[in-house]
Formats: structure tokens, C-alpha cells, sequence
């Protein structure tokens, strides 16, 4: 008799998503597994929204970004009752394996939720945030930064036409991730982020001087962490006489077509998070570092704060301090 497995999704929608619910629905049948989707996440889980799942369901959907089958942040998961009633809806229907795509709040809920129930898990990590710890990326997060690429350099456009000063403002919770890797590709002239602590007093004099030399437009990319977006335009124009506009790229960042890393990504991590709930794995989370997968306990992912390479730091303190700023 063939296993029954299930997928759901949880907290943030990513590109990427329908891709990896592709892949699961393929893979599930090429492993003699009986497919489940869960609808609206956890929340799903408690209001028995457990479906099964065939090709018809995902086909044409790897070009489409958020997630068919919903997602959610569930307050509810948070207590025993609930815990308890998702638990019997996934046996009623012979459910002993669940893939969840989500972060590291989602795998700490699902990590009591196996020690309760018994049903194994294993999680992808899926978030445009990119601030999981143990793993170099997740899901969802190349396709958001083409986002961004692409709002910076047409924002880099009117900012030449008008002599001004663009603040754009990313989203990374508090991460600079997307604000440092999309600072550093789009040649903008400033970079905050919390892991690089900086004044922004520390810029004037460079660049007032880069004015006087004859650069009209100024790009900033700052990480909604800070909160201080509206004070950076403000700077720019009380401090360098430059007209400032702030854009906060917000829930953009969240949607469009998955690129083809992320496609191909999730086809991995489900290849991956398959096969180790088939290998007897039961509470893991499948992560992807210096170009090879591993898997991590929950207490390594969910239990330790996510630093940024110390490299990729590097590479920001020697572009955006102030020290380095050239005259």
C-alpha cells in the first residue's frame, strides 16, 4: 500500500513555491507516494483542508509566482488544542509525512508539532528574506532580487533625468541581505544596513565633494530593518541640496515569474526533502550551502540567529563605509 505525503506552505509567499509544488506532486507519484495538498498553511491543518493532489493541479503553474495552494500565519498552531486536532485530520487520511515550505518560525511550530504527533517533516527554507540560519539561501530570494534589479535601474533612470536622490527601501525583516546583494549589483552610492552600522554624517563631505566633481543623482538602498528611510531622504536634501524621493518597494518583491534558479532550486530542495523523509529522517530541515545541500537539525536553523557572509560583508564595508567613499 502506497505512503500518503503532504505539502503545505507557511508565513510569506515566495516565487517559487509553485515550482516546488510541481516537483512534489511528480516526485510523490515517481516514489509510489499518494500526494496531499494542504490549503492556507496551518491554519489548513486545523480546518482540514487536506486534499489529494494530481498532475491536473499543477500544470502550467512553475511560470507563477505566490503559491497556489495559499499560505498562513497561524496564532492558532501556537497551542496544544489545535496542534492536536491538525495532528488526528492528517491521520484520518493516513498522513505520516509533511514537507513545509516556510521559515524558521514555521519549522519551530512544526518541531513541536512532531514531538507531539510523530508525523515526520522535513522543511525548506522559503523566504525572500534570506535570513535562515545554516543556510546560504532560500527559496524565493533570486527571483526577489530581479525585482529589485529591475526597480533600481529604472528608478537610477529618472534620478539622472532630474537631478535627485532615490531612497529605496527592501524588505529583509531584520536581514540586509536583499538591500546589501542588490546595493552591490546595481552600483547604488550608499548601502545601510544593521549589520554594518554606519552615520550617515560620515558621507557628506565625499559626497559633496562627488557633487562639485559633477555627479548629479544619488542612489541609496536601505533595509526596511533601519526605519529610516524618510531620514535619509531628508538628509539628502537638507545636508546636499539634492531633491530626494523615497521608494518602498514593499510586497513587489514577493511576486513576479520564478527566475529559472528558483525553479530549478525548488526542484531540488523537494527532490531532496522527499527523499529524506523516504530515508527515515523525521524532524530536518534541508539546507543549501557552498553549493551542495545538507540537512540540519531544527535547533541549528530555528534556535541561532542568521548572520550575513562574512565575505559578502566585506565586500559591502569596503564599497559603502564611509572611509572608502570616493572623492
Amino acid at each position: 500500500m502506497n505512503q500518503n505525503i503532504a505539502i503545505l506552505c507557511s508565513g510569506g509567499d515566495v516565487s517559487g513555491m509553485n515550482p516546488a509544488l510541481k516537483r512534489f506532486v511528480e516526485y510523490a507519484f515517481a516514489n509510489n507516494l499518494n500526494p496531499f495538498f494542504v490549503y492556507h498553511g496551518y491554519e489548513g491543518l486545523i480546518d482540514d483542508r487536506i486534499v489529494p493532489a494530481g498532475y491536473s493541479d499543477v500544470s502550467g503553474i512553475i511560470t507563477r509566482g505566490g503559491t497556489k495552494i495559499g499560505s498562513a500565519r497561524s496564532e492558532r498552531f501556537k497551542e496544544s488544542s489545535y496542534r492536536r486536532v491538525a495532528a488526528e485530520n492528517l491521520r484520518k487520511r493516513g498522513i505520516s509525512m509533511l514537507v513545509v515550505l516556510g521559515g524558521d518560525g514555521s519549522f519551530r511550530g512544526m518541531e513541536q508539532f512532531y514531538k507531539e504527533s510523530g508525523i515526520a517533516f522535513c522543511g525548506i527554507p522559503s523566504t525572500i528574506d534570506n535570513d535562515i540560519n545554516g543556510t546560504d539561501y532560500c527559496l524565493g530570494v533570486d527571483t526577489a532580487l530581479g525585482v529589485i534589479r529591475n526597480a533600481i535601474d529604472q528608478i537610477r533612470d529618472t534620478a539622472s533625468s532630474f537631478r535627485r536622490a532615490f531612497v529605496v527601501e527592501t524588505m529583509g525583516r531584520n536581514c540586509g541581505y536583499l538591500a546589501l546583494v542588490s546595493a552591490l549589483t546595481s552600483g547604488a552610492e550608499l548601502c545601510l544596513i544593521p549589520e554594518i552600522p554606519v552615520d550617515i554624517e560620515e558621507y557628506k563631505e565625499c559626497f559633496a565633494s562627488q557633487t562639485s566633481s559633477g555627479r548629479d543623482y544619488f542612489i541609496a538602498v536601505v533595509s526596511e530593518a533601519l526605519n529610516a528611510s524618510s531620514t535619509v531622504a531628508e538628509w539628502f536634501e537638507r545636508e546636499l541640496g539634492f531633491e530626494a524621493r523615497v521608494n518602498v518597494l514593499g510586497h513587489t518583491q514577493r511576486g513576479g515569474n520564478p527566475s529559472v534558479y528558483d525553479r530549478l532550486m525548488a526542484y531540488r530542495f523537494v527532490t531532496y526533502a522527499i527523499d529524506a523523509l523516504l530515508a527515515g529522517k523525521t524532524d530536518s530541515v534541508i539546507c543549501y550551502t557552498k553549493s551542495h545541500f545538507v540537512f540540519r537539525t531544527i535547533d541549528e536553523v530555528a534556535l541561532h540567529p542568521y548572520r550575513l557572509d562574512e565575505e559578502l560583508l566585506s565586500l559591502g564595508r569596503g564599497q559603502f563605509l564611509p572611509s572608502r567613499c570616493q572623492r
